[in-house]
């Protein structure tokens, strides 16, 4: 349903991109957003960033806040919505965009939501699937040992599994060390994390021992939330390994300092 949007008569014809740069990537990691439009223009696509974008309106959505969440929804679809394509570094806020709009926005709304929602894609999703982005030049196999942690809303909202591991091994030449229980939550949930933190502390002990019995030097991931609980858990404990969003590996940023150890 949604490669209606591209148009296959007019190969020629560079895909129009808009860039959803999340409140984490601005406000934790920017990185993730050059790296994410440094593989956008890789794939061959006019990427644009709407500056005047904010919040998805997920965290007051989680909280049952549908007033403060409806205006929001508005200004992104706004914003967002003359692009060809958009395209989200974070499955959870695709996932709010693609899933949650249309239930909470009604009439008119409610159309451009689900118009929105058909053309809007998360980063891996994107490039694997839908502009088939190509390496720049032939990757040698990476000594670089990485797992990969699938998060609950990528993997659930917008089945986001096979797409990051194909992208890994064409573009950087990266088999990925498979975790055990790779499908199982890391406990952040959002609000979750806050509001049941014995629980959600436990979920993520978890998730980082089955990260560190692979032996990978590097674990990786779609959302920032996530890789944000992972890496704090990993700096409170003394473990060595690094935390890097996929955008990161996929266009070559290593120089950026792991998540929780930069300035």
């Amino acid at each position: 349903m949604n490669e209606q949007y591209h148009d296959h008569s007019h190969p020629a014809q560079r895909m129009r991109v808009s860039l959803f740069v999340t409140c984490l990537a601005d406000l934790f990691r920017p990185s993730v957003a050059f790296a994410s439009i440094k593989l956008l223009e890789q794939a061959d696509c006019e990427v644009t960033v709407p500056l005047q974008q904010t919040c998805c309106g997920q965290p007051a959505y989680s909280s049952g806040d549908y007033d403060a969440t409806v205006p929001l929804a508005q200004q992104v679809i706004g914003l967002l919505e003359a692009a060809d394509y958009v395209v989200v570094p974070s499955g959870s806020c695709a996932g709010m965009i693609c899933h949650h709009y249309p239930k909470i926005l009604q009439g008119e709304w409610r159309d451009r939501a689900l118009k929105l929602a058909a053309k809007t894609f998360e980063l891996t999703a994107f490039l694997n699937d839908i502009a088939h982005i190509e390496p720049q030049h032939k990757k040698p196999s990476s000594t670089l040992s990485v797992t990969y942690h699938d998060s609950c809303a990528g993997l659930r909202e917008m089945h986001i599994k096979e797409q990051p591991r194909q992208l890994l091994r064409q573009l950087c030449g990266i088999e990925v060390n498979e975790l055990e229980k790779s499908e199982v939550c890391c406990g952040f949930g959002g609000t979750f994390c806050a509001k049941m933190p014995e629980i959600s502390g436990k979920m993520v002990n978890d998730k980082l021992d089955n990260a560190l019995a692979t032996g990978a030097k590097v674990l990786t991931g779609g959302d920032l939330g996530c890789l944000l609980n992972i890496a704090g858990r990993a700096q409170r404990q003394g473990e060595e390994i690094e935390v890097r969003h996929i955008a990161e590996l996929l266009s070559g940023d290593l120089d950026t300092p792991p998540i929780g150890e930069g300035p």
